[in-house]
């Protein structure tokens, strides 16, 4: 278990005091993924060397398990190599010089461990990330995905309690990265290891952790799975970071449809949405729809309500869906259709998108 509490991490520069990590508090349970998502400069990466204890903070506590690692009210600060935690870093940083089997047993080299453990654990890590069988050749002749593994079997080769991952699949080109995806979770689980990793890939942050926290300027806007972050964004920064979104100027009308909904003004005209608050009367609001949630609609004239109609002014095709960018009322929208509805360029096209699918987005934090 790792946790996180009130940790605060600022530098000096030129210009001033940049607070790279202000008031940053989360909890990560035994045997989970956590991933912290944010574009770059917002202090992920100076977030996770704090873990690992390479950054003193300021100001907070890290605990791993029942152990304080990190405290400035007791003034604890537990040196990296005693924290039982392992750091892959974003260039795996593989010894160029020594062999796949040297390269993953050294930290256990490094810690006087016996020959006859070393071997033990080294063949263990190697059998589970696939490198078994080129254990003896020169780490230079690894491919992007291989050096990718040869970093992780270094990592749980000593056994860590935490492992810390800082951009761990940004290094390898679009169809790798997809395959080791899934390699990367199926190694966590067989580990059992905690985990934390920091990245701006939104589709890896969602698919990799059981929880995901959106960082911006120092601080987390908001924690929570990631269903949660992507279908009920906590504010607008974390609704535009997470995933392509369409986000539509609103006023309340106070009054509710005869399903329930909140209705709606808004520039592409008469809206319902399912509300958990009813806003005032009159209230100005950001509505947002995510692209997958449109739907083309065939006969519009036997459609309901939250319909619209617009002309296609660009259809691209990626064999499994198409993005379809639309123009109605002045607006620029996008939808993600099956790739079996016919569309082109320029053509007439009615969209709906159901009440339920529609979020009011809070503003910006």
């Amino acid at each position: 278990m790792l946790l996180v509490t009130d940790l605060h991490k600022n530098y000096r520069t030129a210009g001033g005091t940049v607070d790279a990590v202000a008031g940053v508090s989360f909890r990560v349970p035994q045997g989970s993924v956590f991933g912290i998502l944010g574009a770059s400069g917002c202090g992920k990466t100076t977030l996770l060397r704090a873990i690992a204890g390479l950054e003193v903070p300021e100001r907070g506590e890290i605990r791993i398990g029942d152990t304080v690692v990190t405290s400035s009210a007791e003034r604890v600060h537990v040196a990296p190599d005693r924290r039982g935690v392992a750091l892959v870093f974003q260039s795996y940083a593989i010894w160029p010089h020594l062999s796949v089997f040297e390269n993953a047993a050294f930290p256990l080299r490094v810690r006087g461990v016996a020959d006859e453990r070393v071997k033990a654990e080294v063949e263990r890590v190697l059998e589970s990330v696939a490198l078994a069988d080129i254990a003896e050749r020169p780490a230079t002749s690894l491919s992007g995905g291989q050096q990718q593994r040869l970093a992780l079997a270094r990592a749980f080769v000593s056994r860590p309690r935490i492992l810390l991952l800082d951009e761990p699949l940004s290094n390898l080109d679009a169809k790798l990265r997809e395959r080791m995806r899934v390699e990367l979770k199926r190694l966590q689980r067989e580990h059992d290891v905690t985990t934390v990793f920091v990245t701006h890939d939104q589709a890896e942050g969602l698919s990799l952790a059981d929880s995901v926290a959106v960082m911006r300027a120092g601080k987390l806007l908001q924690v929570g799975s990631p269903r949660e972050i992507y279908e009920a964004p906590a504010n607008q920064a974390v609704a535009e970071f997470i995933g392509t979104i369409n986000l539509i100027e609103a006023q309340a009308t106070g009054e509710k449809s005869s399903a329930g909904a909140c209705l709606f003004r808004s520039e592409l005209g008469a809206l319902a949405v399912v509300c958990e608050h009813q806003p005032a009367a009159n209230e100005a609001v950001m509505l947002g729809v995510r692209p997958e949630k449109f739907k083309v609609i065939d006969k519009p004239a036997t459609a309901g309500g939250n319909t619209f109609a617009g002309i296609a002014g660009g259809v691209m095709y990626y064999g499994d869906h198409q993005e379809v960018f639309m123009t109605t009322a002045g607006r620029n929208l996008i939808a993600t259709v099956p790739s079996a509805v016919p569309l082109e360029s320029g053509q007439s096209v009615t969209f709906s998108v159901d009440a339920a699918d529609i979020r009011v987005i809070p503003p910006y934090p």
